[in-house]
């Protein structure tokens, strides 16, 4: 059963007094519990499909239907709620809070929904220990390795239980063995949790361990 469908996308950005066409016309269909790898050179679009995916951004045409919900012309703040209930974001920059440890990092989404804290740690904490870092809780970012600071950022991705994960360009900042090891781990969250995922990426290793690999070219999948 298809879970998101996109159609007929398109998205243009202001540079230098003219517009920048990135999608053009661009459709899409990934089935329920599907892993799916966009690849696509620097530049043409990947991210800017994901954020319209994931409702981070708006398209300037075309319509974006995720399980029940169509999110193109849904309002700002039902849109915020779909974000944040149904989807997980996993970006190249792990983007933790420096100031709060991996737990606190971790649970931060669902602080952000107002759970309290004796619900929302012992969430945190779960996933964390799935993820390897049982003995990283209380750790700050600053004394965790990159691959590590990624791991927390797949359990913060993974914490409100979306059923929806993107991931943009998660190994690009890692080392070839710490980027295989979180390839794996992906996966691994993947099949545990039953999420449907959609991944940019430019990797072909990752991409190989997706069930389909589509490629983003003049605007449009190929």
């Amino acid at each position: 059963m298809a879970f998101v469908v996109a159609t007929d996308l398109s998205k243009s950005y202001p540079v230098a007094g003219r517009r920048l066409q990135v999608l053009r016309g661009l459709s899409l269909t990934v089935e329920r519990g599907e892993m799916v790898a966009i690849m696509g050179a620097s530049g043409v679009g990947k991210s800017t499909l994901l954020h319209l995916l994931g409702g981070l951004d708006r398209p300037d045409a075309g319509t974006i239907r995720v399980g029940e919900h169509t999110i193109t012309g849904m309002p700002d703040m039902e849109l915020v709620a779909f974000r944040n209930q149904q989807v997980g974001f996993v970006f190249q920059f792990h983007h933790l809070l420096p100031e709060f440890s991996a737990v606190e990092n971790a649970e931060m989404p669902l602080r952000i929904a107002r759970v309290p804290v004796a619900q929302a740690r012992p969430r945190a904490t779960d996933l964390l220990t799935r993820v390897g870092l049982a003995d990283r809780l209380d750790h700050r970012p600053g004394m965790l390795s990159g691959g590590e600071q990624q791991r927390v950022a797949v359990a913060r991705a993974l914490v409100n239980q979306p059923a929806l994960l993107l991931a943009d360009e998660p190994t690009g900042d890692l080392d070839e063995g710490t980027a295989d090891a979180l390839h794996a781990l992906l996966r691994e969250m993947h099949r545990a949790f039953g999420l449907t995922a959609i991944l940019a990426t430019h990797n072909p290793r990752l991409a190989e361990q997706c069930d389909r690999v589509l490629r983003l070219e003049g605007g449009a999948l190929r």
